[in-house]
Parts: structure tokens; C-alpha cells; sequence
């Protein structure tokens, strides 16, 4: 049977979806990648209709709050992205930090029963089921809570295990995707910062993944990259919150087998795929091997300490000398967000056998002037997403600072080693004003 028969008398356009919606209501929208671009502008087209209505999008790409449009809705986020980081940073959306996630509860300051929700899905199976795509992210959960469930069906979807599926029965509208939904928001990269990539990526596959090891692979454009620079390992296991590019290759390679994962054994486990090209999308359609599960779940700290040699590795936007880590801020302005990385650096520094890495550039380009991440200190307002006693390394194309078990001493010494040659010197002199050491 034609799935558009399947759901015949639910199945409408994104217009007539979203007509239900009234003012004063809370949606929830499915995150990021997964956001369900058509419902999205349909409703927003309805805004001077449906004023003073709470839209809770994590990580939207949808551009809800506009100039001179910010009134009509109270948007709560906790994630920056290119679609929102300036109306977080007027003040114009509601910025939630989130570093907690318990599968036994639903994430503090999010509502965890709307109005409405909002979520793109596949087209049903011959059974009735629905996948959630490449994203599960909370969805599941959401859609179980919400008094209305509304979805846009996407044929290109593919379909995992884990809990990655809803009937249809527990979805009261559809309508049909007007194309794919748009790739994930990139910035342009150098070729300065493809090679810097290029080195850090090989440094932590090198120096700090060992064989049989469990990996967390953060998304960051230099962590995520790292699953293309692990070919040369034997029965690695996958254990995430985002599933990036070249980890489908390597589990087609026999490279990631997960054959001595302590949780979840033989599979690879996260909550969303992002950075993936379609032929690696195709390697997961349909494959035991991968399966999604409720972010709440693949970032509970309870969960992850159990993994046995568990390797977090993430990306951050600066780094002070003592190891303290800034991955959401630049000062007090809202870049990112703290996402899974507190929960699965913490969960890597107490699981037996365990390592925490953070991964940057040593400096970057900023109006043609070259700025060192290593810096003295954070700057004024930055948010600390991971505490300075966490982190076990730190990689920068100069090399792996290790921080473990080391002094305040110890840690300038081995952060100056890895920061830009340019910075080093003064560096040096800010550490004997600032710490009282001389290295």
C-alpha cells in the first residue's frame, strides 16, 4: 500500500497542519538537523495570527526571531547557531544552558508537555512505523508528552535501530516535505584550518585512541572530523551523542566492531548523524548495527560511566593555562552551547580506563590579526563548559598538552608547548604575572 493511503485522512498541507495552532500555545520543535523546515514557514507565515505563542527549538536553523519581528513568539534555545546567535545575543530569545540530561526526566527548562510538536519523520513502514531520520534527539519523548503531534514526512529518511520509530497512530497531522531538508549550517574553512585539522585529528588518533578503546567524537570543526582518521585502529566501539562523518566507513571496514563495549556491545550507539555524505547515510539505512536513542539517554553521565575505556573528545573555542575550557562562549557572547560535552568529558574522566580530550586550533584569524586560543586566562564572562580538573589532554597542531595529575606548573608548561610559536613568549611572561610561575 501507497504510504499516502496509509494516512489518508491525516495528510494535508503544512498550512492546514499548523491552523491548529492558537495563540498562548507552547511548540516544540524536533532539533537542528531535524528541524521540519515547511511546518516551520507555515507557521510563521501565521505569526501576526498566533502572537505571544512559546516555540522551544533546540539548536534551531529555523530563523524564528527576525529584526523587527521579535515580539510574536518567546523562543527558548539552548544552542547557538547562525539562525539565532544574534537575537541570543540581544536578548531576543531565551538562552537555556543545559549540561544535566537524565533519561529518567525531561530536560529542565524546556516544556515537556506542549501544545504542539513539530518533527520530521519518514514515510510509514508497511507496519506503521515512522523513523525520525538521521535525528532522534528527544523526539520520541516529546511525541508520547505532546497533546498535538505534528509531522512532515521526508522520503529520503533512513531508517536505524534503538528507539528510533513512532507509529502513526500516535501522529495526529502530516503533510508532505516540499524537498530534502537543507544540510547542516558550515562555515567556510581555510586551508589553513583543513590542514590544522588534519594534523590534530592524526595526534589523537596516534596519541590518545588505543585499540578496543570506546569513542565519543564531539561535533566541532575539528573533532568531528576525526572519524576519517581512524582507519589504522582494530575494534573500536562507538558510544555518542552525534554520529559524524566516517564512522558508517569504518564499522563497513571492521575497524569499528564494538566488540568490547561493556554497554551496548556490537552497536554503534548515538542520538543524531550529522556531517554524514549520502553514501555513508546509505551504509546506516537499515543496519542492526547503528542505533539512535533519546539524547537524555546517550548523555546520562549514570549510563556513560559504565563504559569501560571511554574517549571523549571535543571541540572548544579557547583554553586558559590551567586547562579550564570556554566551548560555548567568547567572553559573555553566546557562540554554541554546552550541548552533551560536560556530560560525556565528566562520564570519560571517571569511566575505568577512561580520557578526556579537548581539541582547538592554536590560534585563528580574526580581521586579518592571528589570536592565540591558549590565552592567560578566560575572558571576562566566559562560560566554563568543562572544569580544568576534568580535562586529560589537550591537542593543538603542536602537539598533546597532558594535564592529568599535573600542577598549575605542570599545566602552563605543557599548554605553552602546544600553543602558536608566536605566543609562546608572552605566554610565558602572562604565567609569572598571573600564576606566580616561571616555566
Amino acid at each position: 500500500m501507497d504510504w499516502r493511503a496509509m494516512i489518508a485522512d491525516k495528510l494535508m498541507s503544512p498550512q492546514e497542519a499548523v491552523s491548529v495552532v492558537k495563540p498562548g500555545d507552547t511548540v516544540m520543535v524536533a532539533p537542528f538537523i531535524s528541524t521540519p523546515m515547511d511546518l516551520c514557514a507555515a507557521l510563521y507565515e501565521r505569526r501576526h495570527q498566533v502572537k505571544k505563542i512559546r516555540i522551544d527549538h533546540p539548536a534551531t536553523i529555523f530563523p524564528w526571531v527576525r529584526p523587527e519581528e521579535e515580539d510574536w513568539c518567546e523562543l527558548h534555545d539552548n544552542y547557538g547557531t547562525p539562525a539565532n546567535r544574534d537575537m541570543i545575543n540581544a536578548g531576543r530569545v531565551e538562552y537555556l544552558p543545559i549540561a544535566v540530561w537524565r533519561d529518567d526526566e525531561f530536560p529542565a527548562g524546556y516544556t515537556s508537555h506542549p501544545d504542539v510538536f513539530l518533527v520530521a519523520v519518514s514515510p510509514p513502514d508497511r507496519h506503521g512505523y515512522c523513523s525520525f531520520g538521521t535525528g532522534l534527539w528527544l523526539s520520541r519523548r516529546i511525541a508520547l508528552n505532546a497533546k498535538l503531534v505534528i509531522a512532515e514526512v521526508h522520503e529520503e529518511f533512513i531508517r536505524t535501530g534503538g528507539d528510533n520509530y513512532i507509529h502513526i497512530s500516535q501522529i495526529d497531522r502530516f503533510c508532505e516535505a516540499s524537498g530534502p531538508l537543507p544540510p547542516p549550517p558550515l562555515p567556510p574553512r581555510s586551508e589553513e584550518e583543513v590542514a590544522v585539522t588534519e594534523v590534530i585529528c592524526s595526534l589523537v588518533a596516534s596519541e590518545i585512541i588505543k585499540d578496543r578503546d570506546t569513542v565519543q567524537i564531539g561535533i566541532g570543526t575539528v573533532s568531528s572530523a576525526l572519524g576519517l582518521y581512524l582507519g589504522e585502529k582494530h575494534d573500536l566501539g562507538i558510544q555518542t551523542e552525534i554520529i559524524t562523518g566516517g564512522v558508517p566507513t569504518l564499522v563497513e571496514r571492521g575497524v569499528v566492531t564494538g566488540r568490547y563495549k561493556t554497554v551496548h556491545p556490537g552497536k554503534v550507539v548515538g542520538s543524531a548523524c550529522v556531517f554524514l555524505p549520502p553514501e555513508e547515510l546509505a551504509i546506516m539505512d537499515g543496519n542492526p548495527v547503528f542505533e539512535l536513542y533519546d539524547f537524555s539517554y546517550t548523555d546520562d553521565i549514570r549510563m556513560l560511566v559504565q563504559c569501560d575505556n571511554l574517549v571523549a573528545v571535543n571541540n572548544a573555542l579557547m583554553v586558559d593555562l590551567t586547562g579550564q575550557v570556554a566551548s560555548e562562549t567568547i567572553g559573555p557572547r553566546v557562540w554554541t552551547g554546552v550541548g552533551g560535552q560536560t556530560a560525556f568529558m565528566i562520564a570519560a574522566r571517571y569511566a575505568r580506563g577512561g580520557r578526556a580530550g579537548t581539541v582547538l586550533p592554536s590560534s585563528h584569524l580574526l580581521n586579518g590579526q592571528r589570536v592565540s586560543r591558549i590565552v592567560p586566562v578566560l575572558p571576562e564572562g566566559a562560560a566554563v563548559t568543562v572544569p580544568r580538573t576534568i580535562v586529560d589532554y589537550v591537542v593543538t597542531e603542536y602537539g598533546v598538552a597532558s594535564l592529568r595529575g599535573k600542577t598549575v606548573r605542570e599545566r602552563v608548561g605543557e599548554l605553552i608547548a602546544v600553543a602558536h610559536p608566536a605566543f609562546r613568549a608572552e605566554l610565558k611572561e602572562a604565567a609569572r604575572k598571573t600564576y606566580g610561575v616561571t616555566v
